[in-house]
């Protein structure tokens, strides 16, 4: 059981991730590589801050700030300076490996639970579950603590999902969604592509930093190496999400973005309960995502309905 919580906690965390990237590639149409490096970013800025005396609300929202400029960045490289978002993407990633080593002074940096947000879903948790170090759960023993924080995760994603979704219909949300469809019809109305473009990279990197600094929060350190393959981890929820949810709709979308990520990481959780060597995680991950791309496909194509040739004469 404490397995699944974990897993499930994970998920709602990196559901966060695979929201960011959703906007950058299902709305933009950008693969963009920064997130590799945006949530180490906020990691390492959270995991910083909190150790040199700030509270980890005021640090967390530091970190988020931080992967809104990173993504301004390659917004601007990729717009301002012609340069290939993919490659603009790259370009930032590596940048952030150099400023993350700067920022954490180490490859590894520890965080006490006691500083962490973890500590104030732990307190929210003994509020409502007692003092009891866990409970009865399908007869399951749960600590509070594991719960509380999967409780926590929870909210937040929900109100993340709440405000995205509410975000992109408004003018300038739904601008931005029109300007991933068709940017010479929004040029045409006097809106500059550009501009939104940049924008929504921003806030995509904020959100990858927010999930970087709930990772580093509830694992308990920030890592150096804890971006690699993370975008490949959020192209996957979303594409899972949009085969769970078979529909292009905002709502949906996102729905099916945080349904991705969870599933994704019980996937992930359940070949490991399996015996398969940790070492081997990313190998899984690939195949996960393979299986992802060509699974709706290949259902089509067996769904299909056969045309039958008339017998020649």
């Amino acid at each position: 059981m404490n397995l699944l919580i974990a897993a499930l906690t994970l998920g709602l965390i990196f559901a966060v991730l695979a929201l960011g990237v959703y906007i950058s590639f299902k709305i933009f149409n950008i693969p963009d590589i920064t997130a590799e490096g945006s949530i180490t970013l906020g990691g390492a800025v959270a995991a910083a801050l909190i150790l040199n005396g700030f509270g980890p609300v005021a640090a967390t929202g530091v970190a988020v700030l931080a992967g809104v400029g990173a993504g301004f960045v390659t917004g601007v490289m990729a717009t301002r300076f012609s340069i290939q978002p993919l490659l603009a993407g790259i370009l930032t990633m590596t940048a952030l490996y150099s400023i993350n080593l700067r920022v954490m002074d180490r490859s590894n940096l520890p965080i006490s639970s006691d500083l962490t947000l973890t500590r104030y879903a732990d307190q929210l948790g003994q509020l409502l579950f007692g003092s009891q170090a866990s409970i009865d759960v399908a007869g399951w023993a749960v600590g509070v603590y594991d719960l509380s924080v999967l409780l926590a995760m929870f909210v937040l994603v929900v109100i993340a999902g709440i405000t995205m979704f509410w975000f992109f219909r408004t003018e300038l949300g739904s601008a931005m969604r029109a300007s991933g469809d068709n940017a010479q019809m929004i040029e045409a109305l006097g809106v500059s592509a550009q501009t939104l473009a940049i924008t929504g990279l921003a806030i995509s990197n904020g959100l990858i930093a927010l999930s970087g600094a709930l990772l580093a929060q509830y694992q308990g350190f920030a890592d150096v190496q804890m971006g690699i393959g993370v975008i490949v981890l959020g192209l996957a929820s979303v594409i899972i999400g949009e085969a769970l949810v078979g529909s292009r709709s905002l709502g949906l979308m996102i729905c099916g973005a945080i349904m991705g990520a969870i599933l994704f990481r019980l996937l992930v959780a359940v070949a490991l309960r399996w015996g398969m060597n940790p070492n081997d995680l990313k190998l899984i991950t690939a195949v996960f995502v393979f299986l992802a791309l060509v699974g709706p496909t290949l259902i089509r194509r067996i769904n299909a309905p056969k045309i039958v040739q008339p017998s020649e004469a």
